[in-house]
């Protein structure tokens, strides 16, 4: 089912790496920081983020490595290291051991090194003036959202002087090449229409938006396009950057990372995935799912070619059988027509546009999006509390919603996260437990995925469930 070879896959997986070390200046970002900036970063990068760092900036410089296993990119560069290097004109960074592949005659591709300094930037700031700052109340609703805010602010990615056009667009890594070449079209048709692109910066459904805007774009003289990339560290590993990408944030954790999607984004549309793109879609219909945003328009399109109509089918059976017709009028779907989502989103867009100016809500951030405390707390995938979800049609739906999303989070998380698979090596599978006919449905739609190589990239090793749904 993927567009990347077994043979090829085995290919890179053998070749003896070559590794290059060299010390790197910024070409964008933190090419102007005061002499006390610098002494707070290297205070920071030495007390506690230092390895958060090193395994964010390896995923970084690994890009073309195709692995979706954290845990394996690291054990199999466990000489590369980074160290900033403090200079009276601000900071260089070097790296140690660092694949080959990052650099071109001997210097860094220029995208990779903004790449490098952006996640520099945001463990550096999402540390010293969110975590620990009093001013950022992280355990209020109001207070993550603002924090949020600040980081997207603080990485130069929120774009005021555009209209509403930014089309956030998720969907799996491991893709077939016929889902992979549909993205690419969709993201033509965006691109024609003057539309940007947003996604989690990874390969596959990631990527393929991206690269079609492109042309999309070109044809249209367009030379500003956006084409955001959102991340987080636990999952980088898994999905680094890919080329495209030319604006990166790195959120400190899922919930932001996921609240900075819905906020900065004006559209949604979704691809074919895994279990990533399920908690994806559960965390936007609860949202949408609270009585606060039942007004609020925000397109929302799930698509797929022909061949894979019978994906979103089950998709939908799913959503049915546990949240309800209520969620299923939240969103349409297109099955084979590219340039009908481009259509519809554009027509979506501009309904957002004059929503947003009649309620005097800013265009790059949407303020008004009420989003419930359970959707913004850091869920922890630990065995016990993977054991402790309640998934009972008993709660209220958004509830229900925010549960399953956890679920799934912690799927992923046991999948490709460093911490999640060394989890599952030393304590065994998740267990999932919960209302009969809810385990029927998920642990039908959890076995496609698994039938369709959609849970991990194909690879001679067999998939290997991290979860047991206990009926």
């Amino acid at each position: 089912m993927s567009s990347i070879k077994s043979d090829t896959l085995n290919e890179i997986n053998n070749l003896n790496e070559t590794l290059i070390d060299a010390r790197i200046a910024p070409t964008s970002h933190l090419n102007l920081l005061s002499q006390l900036e610098v002494s707070k970063l290297l205070d920071s990068s030495q007390n506690g983020l230092h390895k958060l760092f090193r395994e964010c900036a390896l995923a970084v410089l690994s890009h073309g490595n195709y692995t979706d296993d954290a845990k394996l990119l690291l054990e199999r560069h466990k000489a590369f290291d980074i160290r900033i290097i403090q200079q009276d004109r601000g900071i260089k960074l070097e790296v140690q051991g660092a694949p080959a592949e990052a650099f071109v005659d001997g210097k860094m591709i220029i995208g990779i090194n903004e790449h490098l300094f952006s996640v520099l930037r945001d463990i550096i700031y999402s540390h010293d003036e969110i975590t620990n700052n009093p001013k950022f109340d992280l355990e209020n609703s109001d207070g993550i959202t603002n924090a949020v805010f600040h980081i997207m602010r603080n990485s130069g990615n929120l774009r005021s002087s555009k209209l509403p056009q930014l089309v956030v667009c998720w969907g799996g890594h491991s893709i077939s090449r016929k889902e992979y070449l549909y993205t690419k079209e969709v993201g033509y048709q965006l691109g024609l229409r003057g539309m940007d692109i947003c996604t989690g910066c990874g390969p596959g459904a990631m990527k393929g938006p991206m690269k079609g805007a492109t042309f999309g774009h070109a044809k249209q003289r367009i030379n500003d396009g956006q084409y955001l990339g959102i991340t987080e560290p636990g999952i980088i590993a898994a999905e680094s950057p890919n080329p495209i990408v030319n604006d990166l944030v790195i959120l400190p954790d899922i919930e932001k990372r996921l609240e900075a999607f819905v906020r900065t984004g004006h559209a949604i549309i979704v691809f074919p995935g895994g279990a990533g793109t399920t908690e994806e879609i559960l965390y936007i219909l609860g949202i949408l799912l609270h009585p606060d945003n039942a007004y609020l328009p925000y397109p929302l399109i799930f698509t797929a070619p022909e061949t894979s109509r019978e994906y979103f089918t089950q998709i939908d059976d799913f959503i049915g059988a546990t949240l309800g017709d209520a969620a299923k009028k939240r969103y349409e779907i297109i099955i084979d027509d590219p340039e009908l989502v481009a259509q519809k989103i554009k027509t979506g867009t501009k309904k957002v546009r004059d929503f947003r100016r009649d309620n005097s809500d800013a265009y790059y951030y949407n303020w008004l999006l009420k989003i419930d405390k359970q959707f913004q707390e850091t869920f922890e995938p630990t065995h016990e509390n993977m054991a402790n979800l309640e998934l009972s049609k008993d709660l209220e739906t958004h509830t229900l919603a925010s549960n399953l999303r956890k679920a799934f989070s912690g799927i992923v998380a046991g999948n490709v996260k460093d911490e999640g698979i060394r989890a599952i090596e030393k304590h065994g599978l998740f267990k999932i437990t919960g209302d009969k006919d809810i385990m029927e449905k998920m642990d039908t739609l959890l076995e496609s995925f698994v039938d369709n190589q959609r849970m991990k990239l194909p690879s001679d090793i067999p998939y290997t469930p991290c979860y047991e749904i206990v009926r």
